[in-house]
């Protein structure tokens, strides 16, 4: 769900013009997936930029206070979303973990990083949101450590129905600062693709795990 459209706006003007996000509709990338795919996310590339680096932090810390108050603990999802869930932690005033995709095998095992305890409560920082598993997986991991997990609050979602799906049924409550719809009219707008290619780009959103360019 978007919070703020003027946000989302901006948020997807800044993507665009970093790089963060590319579309090339005629020359389409593969996910790790497999999926053949006219966009690619990369929001690491944000922490390079210092204005754009402070822009999201300041935007995700104004929407984690708007929505839930203040929590006791930032996570952050490893490993994408390790760098920006501190920058948020640390405009917050508050302490920082991250989640791992899962246990380590050595040491302590831990998948929760940091220092957490139970009956705490946590808002998630994630940069990207495709079909949701990943960032649900981390909710898992800090629910099944005793944290009570109030939502999160991500930077981009392609806004597929399987991770709307997904979301719904475990009954955690996702925000983003922008969204696969916001991109699309903001590179349009921009002259940043071109006319005929906005057909291919709805397209590829209705069914990406089939899209063939």
């Amino acid at each position: 769900m978007i919070l703020d459209k003027n946000s989302a706006k901006k948020t997807a003007e800044l993507l665009l013009q970093i790089n963060a996000i590319k579309l090339k509709p005629e020359s389409p990338f593969t996910w790790a997936s497999g999926w053949q795919s006219p966009i690619y996310c990369d929001n690491r590339i944000i922490l390079s930029y210092p204005q754009i680096r402070n822009f999201v932090r300041e935007e995700m810390a104004k929407q984690v206070e708007t929505l839930y108050g203040k929590p006791d603990v930032i996570a952050g999802v490893a490993t994408g979303a390790i760098g920006i869930g501190i920058l948020v932690a640390e405009a917050l005033g508050l302490p920082f973990i991250y989640v791992r995709p899962e246990p380590k095998s050595h040491g302590r095992q831990n998948q929760v990083e940091g220092h957490l305890e139970s009956g705490q409560n946590i808002v998630v920082i994630e940069d990207l949101i495709s079909t949701g598993k990943s960032s649900l997986n981390a909710v898992n991991a800090l629910k099944d450590a005793g944290a009570n997990v109030k939502g999160m609050v991500a930077i981009f979602t392609y806004g597929f129905k399987v991770a709307s799906d997904n979301f719904k049924n475990a009954e955690v409550a996702l925000h983003t600062l922008s969204d696969y719809e916001h991109l699309i009219q903001q590179a349009s707008d921009t002259n940043y693709i071109k006319e005929e290619n906005l057909q291919t780009l709805m397209q590829w959103k209705t069914n990406p795990s089939q899209w063939k360019p």
